[in-house]
């Protein structure tokens, strides 16, 4: 058990500006955890000697950085799962990552290669310190999450939804506003955020994905101005957005608390 847990004296919009700016000195002192850098040891010196999908799912330990990184750590119980998603890689439509839904799923595939005609990376010094990295900075995001969880997902956004505005296609060409709005459909937290972010109900989830398509671009041409993602490559854009979300996520926390003391006080007067 990690035993550092990242200070939060505030919610909503204050309590992120004081996040970002002990962001680095708590991200050292949490990554310093002594739990934490011998389960990094044992991936650097063990990842190397992983040849397939089988190998990796056998060593629990390795296992869990490896879907740790990808904010996928609550699904190591789910081992043959994990393990045909790793072999069925993600280039072909049917495989199992392009299936699930989450785009994590096929991150995860990719990062090792163990798919067909894929060329294995456990043997990339590079690659393989990427994802203890990554797993260092989910895990420090989910222990975000366990006091704020808009903020864990404000901490993700400000990583990922960058990555999907500069996206580029296999020509080399910026991705299309269609194909960057199903990738924040296939990512739950951005999902989320963006939900939040247009009043959106829990049940919007529920429908086709391409009426959400529709009614998410409609959102942000109401909301923020554009539904182009690409404009949050922009650092200052990027804030406007994280500081609407949280905004609005404090205010939803808010009532919700105030609509179930109402619910409780009328229990108790017995109406």
């Amino acid at each position: 058990m990690i035993l550092y847990q990242p200070i939060i004296p505030a919610d909503g919009i204050v309590g992120w500006r004081i996040l970002q700016a002990t962001y680095d000195k708590q991200f050292e002192t949490f990554s310093n955890d002594t739990l934490l850098k011998r389960e990094s040891d044992y991936f650097r010196e063990n990842i190397g000697n992983i040849k397939t999908a089988g190998d990796l799912v056998k060593d629990t330990r390795l296992l869990g950085i490896a879907l740790g990184a990808f904010g996928l750590d609550d699904q190591l119980p789910m081992k043959a799962l994990v393990q045909k998603v790793l072999e069925e890689g993600s280039s072909a439509d049917d495989a199992l990552a392009n299936r699930l839904g989450d785009d994590r799923w096929v991150a995860f595939t990719e990062a090792f290669g163990f798919g067909p005609g894929d060329t294995v990376k456990t043997g990339s010094v590079e690659d393989m310190e990427n994802i203890i990295f990554s797993n260092k900075t989910q895990s420090f995001e989910a222990a975000v999450g366990v006091q704020n969880e808009s903020m864990r997902i404000a901490l993700f956004a400000e990583r990922e939804l960058v990555n999907i505005a500069t996206d580029l296609n296999e020509d080399g060409e910026p991705t299309s506003i269609d194909t960057k709005w199903y990738n924040i459909i296939g990512q739950p937290a951005l999902q989320k955020m963006f939900q939040t972010t247009f009043h959106l109900p829990p049940s919007f989830i529920q429908l086709d994905v391409d009426r959400q398509l529709e009614i998410y671009k409609d959102r942000a041409q109401n909301f923020l101005g554009t539904d182009d993602l690409s404009v949050y490559a922009d650092p200052e854009k990027m804030e406007e957005l994280t500081t609407r979300y949280l905004a609005q996520a404090q205010l939803a926390d808010y009532q919700s608390s105030q609509s179930s003391a109402s619910t409780a006080l009328r229990l108790l007067l017995g109406s």
